[in-house]
Protein backbone atom coordinates (compact mmCIF):
# COMPACT_ATOMS: atom_id res chain seq x y z
CA UNK A 1 0.00 0.00 0.00
CA UNK A 2 1.53 3.25 -1.13
CA UNK A 3 -0.21 5.75 1.13
CA UNK A 4 -2.63 6.24 4.01
CA UNK A 5 -5.24 8.94 4.44
CA UNK A 6 -4.64 8.80 8.19
CA UNK A 7 -1.23 7.73 9.52
CA UNK A 8 -1.32 4.44 11.39
CA UNK A 9 -0.11 4.75 14.98
CA UNK A 10 2.01 2.50 17.14
CA UNK A 11 -0.43 0.30 19.05
CA UNK A 12 -0.28 -1.91 22.12
CA UNK A 13 -2.08 -5.09 21.00
CA UNK A 14 -1.63 -7.04 24.25
CA UNK A 15 0.70 -6.71 27.27
CA UNK A 16 4.19 -6.79 25.72
CA UNK A 17 2.89 -7.00 22.13
CA UNK A 18 3.35 -3.86 20.02
CA UNK A 19 2.58 -3.06 16.38
CA UNK A 20 4.77 -0.33 14.84
CA UNK A 21 3.47 0.59 11.37
CA UNK A 22 5.86 1.66 8.60
CA UNK A 23 8.97 1.07 10.69
CA UNK A 24 11.07 0.11 7.67
CA UNK A 25 11.35 2.79 4.99
CA UNK A 26 11.25 1.99 1.29
CA UNK A 27 15.04 1.86 0.96
CA UNK A 28 15.48 -0.50 3.92
CA UNK A 29 12.69 -2.73 2.61
CA UNK A 30 14.47 -3.03 -0.73
CA UNK A 31 17.76 -3.91 0.95
CA UNK A 32 16.10 -6.55 3.11
CA UNK A 33 14.28 -8.05 0.11
CA UNK A 34 17.56 -8.34 -1.82
CA UNK A 35 19.13 -10.11 1.16
CA UNK A 36 16.16 -12.49 1.46
CA UNK A 37 16.49 -13.43 -2.21
CA UNK A 38 20.15 -14.28 -1.67
CA UNK A 39 19.39 -16.35 1.44
CA UNK A 40 16.64 -18.23 -0.42
CA UNK A 41 19.09 -19.68 -2.93
CA UNK A 42 20.55 -23.16 -2.28
CA UNK A 43 22.33 -24.64 -0.51
CA UNK A 44 20.26 -24.37 2.68
CA UNK A 45 17.75 -22.33 0.69
CA UNK A 46 14.00 -21.91 0.62
CA UNK A 47 12.21 -25.15 1.42
CA UNK A 48 8.77 -26.63 2.02
CA UNK A 49 8.25 -27.55 5.68
CA UNK A 50 6.56 -30.84 6.55
CA UNK A 51 5.22 -31.60 10.01
CA UNK A 52 5.67 -34.95 11.80
CA UNK A 53 1.98 -35.72 11.25
CA UNK A 54 2.36 -35.46 7.48
CA UNK A 55 1.05 -31.93 7.06
CA UNK A 56 2.66 -29.43 4.70
CA UNK A 57 3.08 -25.75 5.56
CA UNK A 58 1.90 -23.55 2.70
CA UNK A 59 4.43 -20.84 3.54
CA UNK A 60 7.95 -21.80 2.44
CA UNK A 61 10.89 -21.06 4.71
CA UNK A 62 14.62 -20.44 4.98
CA UNK A 63 16.55 -20.05 8.24
CA UNK A 64 19.67 -18.23 9.41
CA UNK A 65 21.86 -18.86 12.45
CA UNK A 66 20.10 -22.09 13.42
CA UNK A 67 17.74 -24.18 11.34
CA UNK A 68 14.19 -24.55 12.67
CA UNK A 69 12.30 -27.73 11.92
CA UNK A 70 9.17 -29.16 13.58
CA UNK A 71 9.86 -28.89 16.47
CA UNK A 72 13.46 -28.01 17.29
CA UNK A 73 16.68 -26.44 16.03
CA UNK A 74 19.73 -27.85 14.24
CA UNK A 75 22.91 -26.53 12.64
CA UNK A 76 22.14 -28.20 9.33
CA UNK A 77 18.98 -28.44 7.20
CA UNK A 78 17.99 -31.80 8.65
CA UNK A 79 14.64 -31.82 6.82
CA UNK A 80 16.04 -30.58 3.52
CA UNK A 81 19.34 -30.75 1.65
CA UNK A 82 21.43 -31.36 4.78
CA UNK A 83 23.62 -28.31 4.16
CA UNK A 84 24.92 -26.16 7.02
CA UNK A 85 22.53 -23.35 7.86
CA UNK A 86 23.55 -19.90 6.61
CA UNK A 87 25.04 -17.60 9.28
CA UNK A 88 23.06 -14.87 11.00
CA UNK A 89 24.46 -11.53 9.78
CA UNK A 90 25.52 -9.08 12.45
CA UNK A 91 23.53 -6.28 10.83
CA UNK A 92 20.34 -8.34 11.02
CA UNK A 93 20.95 -9.14 14.69
CA UNK A 94 21.42 -5.43 15.33
CA UNK A 95 18.19 -4.70 13.45
CA UNK A 96 16.44 -6.97 15.94
CA UNK A 97 17.86 -4.98 18.85
CA UNK A 98 16.79 -1.72 17.20
CA UNK A 99 13.30 -3.11 16.65
CA UNK A 100 12.85 -3.98 20.32
CA UNK A 101 14.06 -0.53 21.36
CA UNK A 102 11.64 1.11 18.91
CA UNK A 103 8.66 -0.98 19.98
CA UNK A 104 9.22 -0.59 23.71
CA UNK A 105 10.28 3.05 23.75
CA UNK A 106 8.75 4.83 26.74
CA UNK A 107 5.93 6.94 25.30
CA UNK A 108 2.66 8.00 26.99
CA UNK A 109 0.54 5.72 24.80
CA UNK A 110 2.52 2.65 25.92
CA UNK A 111 3.11 3.17 29.65
CA UNK A 112 5.38 0.92 31.63
CA UNK A 113 6.42 -1.49 28.90
CA UNK A 114 10.17 -1.51 29.69
CA UNK A 115 9.42 -2.61 33.28
CA UNK A 116 7.38 -5.68 32.42
CA UNK A 117 8.81 -9.06 33.46
CA UNK A 118 10.62 -10.80 30.64
CA UNK A 119 11.37 -7.66 28.63
CA UNK A 120 15.18 -7.32 28.54
CA UNK A 121 16.97 -4.02 28.33
CA UNK A 122 17.62 -3.53 24.59
CA UNK A 123 21.14 -2.39 25.53
CA UNK A 124 21.88 -5.72 27.27
CA UNK A 125 24.60 -7.48 25.24
CA UNK A 126 23.15 -10.86 26.25
CA UNK A 127 20.03 -10.17 24.17
CA UNK A 128 21.67 -11.09 20.85
CA UNK A 129 19.31 -12.04 18.05
CA UNK A 130 20.96 -15.16 16.65
CA UNK A 131 18.13 -16.87 14.71
CA UNK A 132 16.06 -15.70 11.74
CA UNK A 133 13.15 -17.51 10.11
CA UNK A 134 12.13 -16.09 6.74
CA UNK A 135 8.72 -17.23 5.52
CA UNK A 136 7.45 -16.62 1.98
CA UNK A 137 3.68 -16.47 1.51
CA UNK A 138 2.00 -16.48 -1.87
CA UNK A 139 -1.64 -15.43 -2.19
CA UNK A 140 -2.98 -18.78 -0.98
CA UNK A 141 -0.57 -19.32 1.90
CA UNK A 142 -1.64 -19.44 5.52
CA UNK A 143 -0.03 -20.07 8.90
CA UNK A 144 -1.99 -21.86 11.61
CA UNK A 145 -2.06 -20.71 15.21
CA UNK A 146 1.16 -21.69 16.95
CA UNK A 147 3.63 -20.59 19.62
CA UNK A 148 7.35 -19.89 19.21
CA UNK A 149 8.31 -22.31 21.95
CA UNK A 150 11.60 -23.98 20.95
CA UNK A 151 13.83 -21.17 22.30
CA UNK A 152 15.19 -21.09 25.85
CA UNK A 153 15.44 -17.29 25.92
CA UNK A 154 12.47 -15.15 26.99
CA UNK A 155 13.63 -12.27 24.77
CA UNK A 156 10.90 -10.73 22.60
CA UNK A 157 10.19 -12.06 19.13
CA UNK A 158 10.65 -9.52 16.32
CA UNK A 159 8.55 -9.78 13.16
CA UNK A 160 9.15 -7.70 10.00
CA UNK A 161 6.83 -7.69 6.98
CA UNK A 162 7.61 -7.12 3.30
CA UNK A 163 5.28 -7.13 0.31
CA UNK A 164 1.59 -7.94 0.47
CA UNK A 165 -0.50 -7.07 3.50
CA UNK A 166 -1.59 -9.96 5.71
CA UNK A 167 -4.09 -10.47 8.49
CA UNK A 168 -2.01 -11.36 11.55
CA UNK A 169 -3.99 -13.05 14.30
CA UNK A 170 -2.53 -12.50 17.78
CA UNK A 171 -4.06 -14.68 20.44
CA UNK A 172 -3.67 -15.70 24.05
CA UNK A 173 -1.21 -17.93 25.90
CA UNK A 174 -3.72 -20.64 26.89
CA UNK A 175 -5.15 -21.93 23.62
CA UNK A 176 -5.39 -21.45 19.85
CA UNK A 177 -8.93 -20.12 20.20
CA UNK A 178 -10.43 -16.85 21.37
CA UNK A 179 -9.72 -14.31 22.61
CA UNK A 180 -7.53 -13.08 19.78
CA UNK A 181 -7.09 -9.87 17.83
CA UNK A 182 -6.62 -9.51 14.07
CA UNK A 183 -4.11 -6.90 12.89
CA UNK A 184 -3.28 -5.95 9.30
CA UNK A 185 0.49 -5.98 8.78
CA UNK A 186 1.62 -3.92 5.79
CA UNK A 187 5.00 -3.87 4.05
CA UNK A 188 7.53 -2.25 6.38
CA UNK A 189 5.53 -2.94 9.55
CA UNK A 190 7.14 -4.16 12.76
CA UNK A 191 5.48 -6.40 15.34
CA UNK A 192 7.24 -7.29 18.60
CA UNK A 193 5.92 -9.58 21.32
CA UNK A 194 7.54 -10.42 24.64
CA UNK A 195 6.87 -10.34 28.36
CA UNK A 196 3.41 -11.67 29.20
CA UNK A 197 2.74 -12.25 25.49
CA UNK A 198 5.98 -14.06 24.58
CA UNK A 199 4.23 -17.45 24.48
CA UNK A 200 1.01 -16.24 22.86
CA UNK A 201 -0.47 -18.22 19.99
CA UNK A 202 -0.39 -16.39 16.67
CA UNK A 203 -0.92 -17.07 12.98
CA UNK A 204 -1.72 -15.71 9.53
CA UNK A 205 -5.23 -16.66 8.34
CA UNK A 206 -5.10 -14.52 5.20
CA UNK A 207 -2.80 -12.73 2.75
CA UNK A 208 -4.23 -9.91 0.64
CA UNK A 209 -2.72 -10.36 -2.86
CA UNK A 210 -1.70 -7.29 -4.81
CA UNK A 211 -1.53 -4.97 -1.80
CA UNK A 212 2.26 -4.62 -1.57
CA UNK A 213 4.19 -1.52 -2.67
CA UNK A 214 4.51 -1.47 -6.46
CA UNK A 215 8.08 -0.18 -6.35
CA UNK A 216 9.29 -3.00 -4.07
CA UNK A 217 8.98 -5.59 -6.84
CA UNK A 218 7.71 -8.45 -4.67
CA UNK A 219 4.73 -10.63 -5.52
CA UNK A 220 3.57 -12.20 -2.27
CA UNK A 221 4.66 -11.59 1.30
CA UNK A 222 7.89 -12.13 3.19
CA UNK A 223 7.97 -12.31 6.97
CA UNK A 224 11.33 -12.09 8.73
CA UNK A 225 11.10 -13.37 12.32
CA UNK A 226 14.06 -12.73 14.61
CA UNK A 227 14.59 -14.67 17.83
CA UNK A 228 17.10 -15.07 20.65
CA UNK A 229 17.67 -18.79 20.98
CA UNK A 230 19.48 -19.03 24.30
CA UNK A 231 20.54 -22.48 23.14
CA UNK A 232 24.27 -22.15 23.73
Amino acid sequence: MDGELFPRERTLIAPGAVHVPDWLGAGRQGELLAACRAWARPPAGLRTVRTPGGGVMTARQVCLGLHWYPYGYARTVVDGDGAPVKPMPGWLAELGREAVAAAYADVPELPGLPDQPGLPDPADPAAVYDIALINFYDGDSRMGMHRDAEEKSAAPVVSLSLGDTCVFRFGNTASRGRPYRDVELHSGDLFVFGGESRMAYHGVPKVLPGTGPRDLGLTGRLNITLRVGGLG
